[in-house]
């Protein structure tokens, strides 16, 4: 399940990037940048690199939180641990629904 979530996030958030990189440098010349008032010496190539991780890191993290907001509360309060090896602190409620305290 982990990497199916993971897949959830990353590859939606890898088309995006892509597009995000074409919008942005379909208008702007990487050349023409600035970093703190200092024109940005690295190349062409480079700056498009840079600036897809950054823009595919910024929708990963919008993608996570969608996902992690998506889930059930079932997923989010259940106990982690398998029946036999509960510690006495992991109850059931009123639903029966076990749950670590």
């Amino acid at each position: 399940m982990l990497k199916q979530r993971l897949m959830w996030i990353a590859w939606p958030a890898f088309l995006v990037a892509g597009v995000l990189e074409v919008l942005v440098f379909g208008m702007v010349d990487p050349q023409d940048l600035s970093w703190l008032g200092e024109p940005i010496s690295a190349s062409r190539h480079a700056i498009y690199t840079v600036a897809f991780f950054v823009f595919w890191a910024c929708t990963c993290v919008s993608s996570g939180l969608t996902t992690l907001l998506s889930q059930s509360p079932f997923e989010v309060n259940r106990c982690p641990v398998p029946v036999s090896d509960r510690p006495e602190a992991c109850v059931k409620d009123n639903f029966g629904n076990s749950r670590c305290v």
